[in-house]
């Protein structure tokens, strides 16, 4: 009955995380989710699409649009792109991420497929602006008569390259009605944030009091490369110290459903996708409205409004946000505002996925390899767990010895299942054997296991992180199949040095578990399969010195 109940929750555990990866594909696929999505009333009236007073019935973007003169920019780790209508920034590639290939183009999946790798992928492009893509950043001013992210400014600075320097200045003017703004693009060396001071020169005879508006505007499609195989969100988020981290998804927007902070004196506005994300951060302690707004059928639009002082004839004003548009890197995030690293989507189990992603880096720091760090954090757990795991293979090398035994009482008693169970269970006592001590190590490996799947999915820092030899992308799946071959074949180990269930049916399911385990993993990323593989070899090692222990000390007690 014990092996009968440990085979039991070991499926149990199997079919349960199959069954929660494909939840996690319907979600992805636009479906929902088969625990349910709890509806929440919009709290408050979603505020007014941003479009300047001179027409403020003109949605915020048309759908014929087109670039005016692009103006390009060069920093050290990014090549950016603007528009003069607006002063937008329409379009950055970052330098450090090339473009991934699809995993099924490379190794064996390519060959098998007849698919090749795409010559000159190029850089990672996030912001995009044309006819199958829209993903910008506006600013602009309301509450009068004011230039706004439709208005058609002046470059003014003549130096476009940052070159050596730890900074670049991009400067763009327009005027309207008498009231001037001036937007000064602040680059710095090693950043991938941008501040951005916003000057209003009042040089009309009245008193303005304008407010300037921080948006980010994307369509709902998929990030291009985005995996079929798990699921990520793309959409808008906002962030602030009383409410925290949320996410609104495209379709709480277009059913006008979006719950989240309105008004707040902190936090953010972001676009987050899969290891990239664009945020804009107004100063801390100034007071925001924050808003969403459906454009046109899959286009949205996310940002926040700020009041600026109230500026008289011939004055100025200036105030100022950080715009940040590149990778989600973890330390960079932390530096640019609190919270923003909670745009690194560990799914539920954050908890416990952020220290290990944390232990994990700290050994990366040491190593240099991501994929050496996951070999050392798996013999770390594997250390801490160690006294618990101990117990549950001794349980189960006791079994092993005593499974003839456990037969004979199976043949003995067929025919009397109370009496069996009896006769089990004193067998369990005077052979002091635990039939759930087997299942205790899997069942702490499994949140580990599924904290380090998030983690591995979700850090930008692994994306095209290498290892040895065949594997160069350890966020990727292998690209030869080797590691889940040699799991599977670890797999198989396992089952020979563990007690063999009694029940046929049972052994021909234990024996056809690494096989199914194996094709699972062939689409997992190679890090959360060498994870796997390298705690395998050490469950083989520790069980074969336990199994190899518990005999010798029988046959010293049979023989005395």
């Amino acid at each position: 009955m014990g092996k009968d109940l440990q085979r039991t929750l070991l499926w149990v555990i199997f079919f349960t995380s199959c069954f929660l990866l494909w939840d996690n594909y319907q979600i992805y696929k636009g479906g929902e989710s088969y625990f349910g999505q709890p509806t929440v009333e919009q709290k408050a009236e979603t505020p007014n699409t941003v479009t300047g007073a001179a027409n403020p019935t003109t949605s915020i973007v048309e759908a014929e649009k087109t670039v005016r003169e692009p103006v390009t920019v060069k920093t050290d780790r990014t090549i950016v792109t603007f528009d003069l209508e607006g002063a937008n920034m329409i379009g950055n590639t970052f330098l450090e991420y090339p473009r991934q290939p699809s995993w099924t183009d490379v190794g064996l999946a390519g060959l098998v497929l007849g698919n090749k790798v795409p010559e000159n992928l190029g850089d990672m492009k996030l912001l995009t602006l044309n006819k199958d893509h829209t993903y910008v950043v506006e600013s602009g001013l309301t509450g009068g008569e004011f230039p706004y992210h439709r208005t058609v400014f002046k470059l003014v600075s003549d130096k476009l390259d940052m070159g050596d320097a730890d900074k670049l200045d991009v400067v763009f003017e327009a005027e309207q009605n008498g009231v001037t703004v001036k937007k000064t693009y602040q680059f710095k060396r090693d950043h991938y944030g941008v501040t951005l001071k916003t000057e209003v020169i009042n040089n009309t005879d009245k008193t303005i009091e304008p407010k300037v508006y921080y948006q980010i505007e994307r369509d709902d499609a998929k990030p291009e490369g985005d995996s079929t195989l798990y699921s990520t969100y793309t959409g808008p988020a906002f962030y602030s110290a009383e409410d925290k981290f949320q996410k609104v998804t495209f379709e709480d927007i277009a059913d006008k459903d979006a719950d989240f902070k309105k008004n707040a004196n902190n936090g953010w506005v972001a676009m987050v996708q899969h290891h990239f994300v664009t945020a804009w951060v107004p100063t801390e302690g100034k007071e925001r409205k924050n808003y969403v707004d459906q454009l046109s059928r899959n286009l949205f639009a996310v940002g926040s409004i700020v009041p600026m002082a109230a500026v008289a004839p011939g004055a100025s004003a200036t105030t100022e946000a950080v715009m940040y548009s590149g990778p989600q890197l973890q330390s960079h995030l932390e530096q640019v505002a609190p919270g923003l690293e909670l745009v690194v989507d560990y799914g539920w189990l954050t908890f416990l996925a952020k220290p290990i992603y944390w232990i994990l880096s700290q050994i990366h720091n040491l190593v240099g390899n991501w994929g050496w760090a996951i070999v050392l954090l798996t013999i770390l757990v594997k250390l801490a767990l160690y006294p618990i795991s101990a117990a549950g293979y001794r349980s189960m090398a006791r079994m092993k010895e005593v499974t003839p035994r456990m037969k004979a009482l199976q043949d003995k008693y067929k025919d009397d299942k109370q009496r069996l169970n009896q006769a089990m269970m004193e067998l369990y006592r005077t052979e002091k054997i635990n039939p759930m001590g087997g299942c205790l190590p899997i069942f702490l490996q499994i949140p580990v296991f599924l904290a380090l799947y998030w983690v591995l999915q979700g850090s930008v820092e692994l994306r095209d992180a290498p290892f040895i030899f065949w594997i160069h992308d350890l966020a990727t799946p292998d690209p030869w199949f080797v590691l889940p071959t040699l799991m599977a074949v670890t797999m198989f180990l396992q089952i020979l040095l563990n007690p063999k269930p009694t029940d046929p049916v049972q052994a021909r399911m234990m024996y056809i578990m690494p096989v199914v385990f194996s094709v699972m993993f062939f689409v997992f990323a190679s890090g959360l399969v060498l994870y796997w593989l390298t705690n395998n070899i050490l469950s083989i090692a520790q069980q074969w010195w336990i199994n190899k222990t518990i005999a010798a000390e029988r046959a010293k007690r049979l023989k005395n």
